[in-house]
């Protein structure tokens, strides 16, 4: 047993294997955010093995966006009430197990099981894995910590491209899903090994609000829901609009359960302190800005370029080069700059890179454009985590990591959702690259927008502990 001494100095970043913990960690953040991803280049071929139909296929990635964005609070909250490690251990074996399942499937139903089983091991791993993080490391090495972080994560997206179109090309679409097996025995074994002590808050352990989990996940799968299929049946459809006005209400229950509850789900007032606001903003536009350049640019490449999926996964490899460069970077320059310039420079850096593509809708210009677009982008994912997490105390770590997290999903369907539908709408009248150049436009402005925001919204000092 480690002596309240000892706890508090792994409380000030002093255990001697926290950056091996942070690497086992980050590659389990990895794995999850590339999971979103790496599924779309072998989706054709996962069709045609087991005949799904077009719904079916869109569902075989939204199974496991809706899952992992609308349970994230709850795993959270987890974290936070029984200890992180034990919810991280939790978490990476469903994740495990589920991707079995899914390699093994020989349905759509089995395969959608899978997905599902996926997401509720992400939402329960996410969280609580950054919990731990922020845990471990304090000050400016918590900055470093995190940009480590927001690099794996964040070029997880773009990494999912690549190894879809590599994997597909090869042993085929089941080791998808299958490479997550030995990663994943291999990161619970380290973990197990070097992770120490993290027990849960001093005091009365209250119990898990059971009733504010379902609402609050039944609020965010509806708005998930709305935004992916406002993309394909548009905005004012009525399943979009009765998606949206479910997850209103529900949202809407959920504020009375936590205002009336004796052990609420998560305290409410967290979203109105200025700097968790600021960071979950941050991660909202840089997680929509980064799926949209993931959506338009596989989409560009194959359907009007003609590049194959290994070609095109290959043309991904400079962009997640850069969104890792650019959140490490900036993991180094936050305590020196602050979060407030650094985040502006990065939503700039964006909208930049997101313009050449929209003016010059070539093969190399989009990737060149879109790889720099992904430098600030990725310092992004640095501000929003040092900004919501850097005054945070390792008794709402976990709650406010799953806020992060929950937003992080929260982006990734506004952003496919809001590219998708300027496309295709433009394209139904055009047939060209004009889609294309108005969706990236639209980004770059929301990105100058953000930008703007930023600079109001979040604190003016860096953020330090």
């Amino acid at each position: 047993m480690m002596t309240a001494t000892q706890h508090e100095q792994v409380g000030e970043g002093a255990h001697p294997k926290r950056w091996l913990a942070l690497g086992l960690l980050g590659t389990a953040q990895f794995m999850l955010i590339l999971d979103v991803t790496v599924v779309a280049i072998a989706l054709p071929q996962m069709g045609l093995d087991l005949n799904l139909s077009r719904e079916a296929m869109t569902w075989v990635v939204a199974a496991y966006t809706v899952t992992f964005g609308s349970l994230m609070l709850l795993g959270g909250r987890s974290a936070d009430l029984f200890g992180s490690k034990p919810i991280v251990y939790t978490g990476l074996f469903i994740f495990t197990a589920g991707s079995l399942l899914a390699g093994l499937s020989e349905s759509g139903g089995v395969l959608l099981g899978g997905r599902v089983a996926q997401g509720l091991g992400a939402a329960l791993l996410s969280p609580a894995a950054l919990s731990v993080v922020v845990r471990l490391f304090t000050g400016d090495e918590r900055n470093r910590a995190l940009g480590i972080w927001s690099a794996l994560g964040g070029g997880g997206a773009a990494v999912g491209v690549l190894l879809g179109g590599l994997i597909t090309a090869g042993p085929g679409w089941p080791w998808v899903f299958f490479i997550n097996i030995p990663v994943g025995l291999i990161v619970l074994a380290g973990l197990l090994w070097v992770l120490p002590p993290l027990p849960p808050g001093a005091g009365p352990r209250p119990s898990l609000d059971i009733l504010g989990a379902l609402l609050v996940t039944a609020a965010t799968g509806s708005a998930i829901y709305a935004l992916t299929v406002a993309g394909e049946l548009g905005w004012t459809s009525p399943q979009t609009l009765i998606a949206a006005g479910a997850a209103v209400v529900l949202y809407l229950l959920f504020g009375w359960r936590q205002k009336t509850a004796a052990s609420p789900l998560m305290n409410l007032s967290l979203l109105g302190r200025r700097s968790v606001g600021a960071g979950v903003f941050v991660i909202l536009i840089a997680t929509a800005l980064m799926v949209a350049v993931f959506f338009l640019g596989t989409f560009y490449f194959q359907q009007f370029a003609g590049h194959g999926p290994l070609t095109t996964g290959l043309l991904f490899l400079p962009i997640a080069l850069a969104t890792m460069t650019g959140a490490n970077l900036g993991g180094r320059l936050i305590a020196r700059l602050g979060a407030r310039s650094l985040g502006a420079v990065g939503m700039l850096i964006a909208a930049i890179g997101l313009m050449v593509p929209a003016l010059w809708p070539t093969t190399v210009a989009t990737t060149i454009g879109i790889s720099f677009g992904a430098f600030g982008i990725g310092a992004l994912f640095v501000v929003a985590a040092a900004t919501a997490l850097g005054q945070i105390g390792p008794e709402e770590a976990g709650i406010a990591s799953g806020l992060l997290s929950t937003f992080h999903e929260f982006g990734a369907s506004v952003g496919v959702a809001t590219v998708s539908s300027i496309a295709a709408l433009s394209l139904a009248t055009d047939g060209g690259t004009a889609g294309f150049q108005q969706a990236f436009t639209a980004a770059a402005i929301a990105a100058v927008v953000a930008a703007v925001i930023s600079t109001i919204a979040i604190p003016r000092q860096p953020a330090r502990t």
